[in-house]
C-alpha cells in the first residue's frame, strides 16, 4: 500500500488544519519507477555464486589463516576485494576500495591481531560527505569461538550479509548517487564487534557524515528452528535512545519525549515505508531494540560512535545453524551450511537494501536544527535549518503511541511552520527534505534526540 501520500487521515483533524493542508505543495514525494526496477533487479544466482565461493574457504574464523590462496581469513578478504574491483571494472572505476584495518587484543583475541575490512566506495556526485553504508560480516564460526581451524561455513552468518551487499554495490554501481555509497565487508565480529570498529573509527577519521548504516546479519534464511516458515517478512533492529547522549540530553528527553525517535528509530520506519511501496510481497518488522536479546551486531560501533545504524536480520532464526560445529545428533543436523539459504528471500532483503540506499542517497540531508514550540497554545510551531537540495519539507505528527507517522503536510520551501489547531501536548512531531524530483529523507525529530547529525563522542574518544 503506497505511504508517499500527503495529508493522511485529514478526517482525524480539525477543520481548519483540513483546510490548511489542501494548499497546493511546492515539493512533495512520489514513487520512484527507478525504485521499482531495482525492487526485482537483484539476482538469485549472483547471490548464490558469492555464498558457494565464502563457503569454499573452510573457514573465515578472523584468527585463521590469512596467507592461504584457498582458505581462512585471508583468502576470503582477498576475494571480496577482488570481486569489488571487478564491479568497479565494470562501472569504469566507480568505486575505490579500501582495506582499513587494526590490531586488536581482548578476551577472543588473546594474541594481537590484525583486524581488516574490505570496503567499496561510490563516492556521491553532489554531497560526497554525506554517506549511506550497507554492511555485512566476513567471519565465520564453530561452537567454540576459538576455534580457527574447523570448517565454519557460516553460510547465513554472514556470507548472506555480504552476498547481498556485494550484489548491491553491483547494482547501484551505474546508478546516480547524490550522497556516498559504501558497501562494506567487515571482519571480527564474532570476536568482538572488531570490524564495526575498524569502520567506525574510518568514518570518524574520513569526516563522514553517516547518515545511515544498514547491517544485515542472517538475512538468509527463512524458516526458523521451531518450524515456522515465513518468505516475506524481515526485521530491523533500532535503538530507542542514541547511545551517548548526555545526561543532559537525556533529562530533557525524559520530560519532553524522543523515547522512540531516535535517527535510527526514524530510519527503520522510512525502511518500513520504502518496502510498503515499492515490495509488496515483503515488509518491515520493526523491532524496537538495538539488537536481539542479550546479542549484538556491528551496528553497536556506528551507534556508539554517534552515527545512525540499524540491524537488518530474518525473520525466524534457525539457532541449530549458528555456531555450531557441523554435525548431526539426534537426527537433527547443526552447522551453517548453504543448503540453509532461501535464495529469493536474500534477494528480497537484498532489494530492500538496495532501495533504501538509492532513496537515501537521492533524497537531500535530513533538516537540521529542528526546534519545536507550542506550550499553553493550541497551535504548534516548526522551525529548522534548510539543507542544500531541498525543495522543500514536509511536517509530520502522530499519536504518542503510534508507531509510524500518521499524518503529513507539504509547507514548500521555508524554514519554519505553524500548524493551526494541532496542540503539542497530544502529538510527537518531526520534519523531512524532499528534493525536487520527489525523493524523501527520513523524518527528524525536534532536538538531539532525533537529530541526524553525528552525535558527541563520548569522553575520551575521537
Amino acid at each position: 500500500m503506497p505511504r508517499f501520500l500527503p495529508c493522511l487521515f485529514l478526517a482525524m483533524l480539525p477543520a481548519a488544519a483540513a483546510a490548511q493542508a489542501s494548499t497546493p505543495p511546492t515539493a512533495m514525494p512520489h514513487e520512484q519507477a527507478s525504485l521499482h526496477a531495482l525492487a526485482s533487479a537483484p539476482s538469485e544466482a549472483e547471490l548464490r555464486a558469492t555464498i558457494t565461493r565464502l563457503v569454499g574457504f573452510g573457514t573465515r574464523h578472523t584468527l585463521s589463516d590469512t596467507r592461504s590462496d584457498t582458505r581462512g581469513i585471508g583468502a576470503a578478504r582477498r576475494w571480496v576485494k577482488a570481486r569489488f574491483e571487478a564491479i568497479s571494472r565494470d562501472c569504469g572505476g566507480c568505486l575505490e576500495v579500501v582495506t582499513p584495518s587494526q590490531v586488536f587484543s581482548g578476551k577472543r583475541i588473546p594474541v594481537p591481531t590484525e583486524v581488516m575490512d574490505v570496503i567499496a566506495i561510490k563516492r556521491g556526485k553532489g554531497d560526497p560527505q554525506r554517506v549511506i553504508v550497507m554492511s555485512g560480516h566476513l567471519d565465520s564460526r564453530v561452537s567454540d569461538v576459538m576455534n580457527a581451524s574447523s570448517d565454519a561455513p557460516g553460510a547465513n552468518d554472514d556470507a548472506s550479509g555480504v552476498a547481498a551487499v556485494i550484489e548491491a554495490a553491483r547494482q547501484l554501481s551505474k546508478q546516480n548517487n547524490d550522497a556516498t555509497l559504501v558497501f562494506a565487508a567487515l571482519s571480527g565480529e564474532e570476536q568482538g564487534l572488531y570490524g564495526g570498529k575498524v569502520l567506525a573509527d574510518y568514518a570518524v577519521a574520513h569526516g563522514w557524515q553517516v547518515e545511515a548504516q544498514l547491517n544485515n546479519d542472517i538475512v538468509g534464511n527463512s524458516q526458523g528452528q521451531n518450524g515456522a516458515t515465513d518468505n516475506t517478512t524481515v526485521r530491523v533492529f533500532s535503538e530507542g535512545t542514541r547511545s551517548n547522549e548526555t545526561p543532559a540530553q537525556a533529562n530533557y528527553r525524559r520530560y519532553h519525549g524522543g523515547e522512540v525517535d531516535s535517527p535510527s528509530r526514524n530510519l527503520a520506519r522510512y525502511l518500513d515505508r520504502l518496502a510498503g511501496n515499492y515490495l509488496p510481497d515483503f515488509r518491515v518488522a520493526m523491532v524496537y531494540r538495538t539488537d536481539r536479546y542479550g546479542r549484538g551486531g556491528d551496528q553497536v560501533p556506528l551507534l556508539e560512535a554517534g552515527y545512525p545504524a540499524v540491524r537488518v536480520t530474518e525473520a525466524h532464526e534457525n539457532y541449530t545453524r549458528q555456531h555450531q560445529d557441523l554435525r548431526t545428533e539426534g537426527g537433527v543436523r547443526y552447522g551453517d551450511t548453504i543448503d540453509g539459504i532461501d535464495f529469493r528471500y536474500l534477494a528480497r532483503v537484498t532489494a530492500l537494501n538496495t532501495i533504501a540506499m538509492a532513496a537515501l542517497s537521492r533524497a537531500p540531508a535530513p533538516p537540521t536544527d529542528i526546534d519545536i514550540a507550542g506550550a499553553v497554545a493550541t497551535d504548534t510551531t516548526l522551525k529548522w535549518r534548510k539543507v542544500p537540495g531541498a525543495a522543500g519539507y514536509r511536517v509530520h505528527w502522530r499519536d504518542t503511541t503510534a508507531a509510524q507517522w500518521q499524518h503529513a503536510r507539504a509547507v514548500g520551501d521555508v524554514d519554519h511552520t505553524v500548524l493551526k489547531d494541532v496542540v503539542i501536548d497530544d502529538w510527537f512531531f518531526g520534519v523531512s527534505s524532499v528534493s525536487a524530483d520527489g525523493y524523501e529523507s527520513p523524518v527528524v525529530f525536534p532536538g538531539d534526540a532525533g537529530s541526524f547529525e553525528r552525535s558527541p563522542a563520548p569522553a575520551g574518544q575521537p
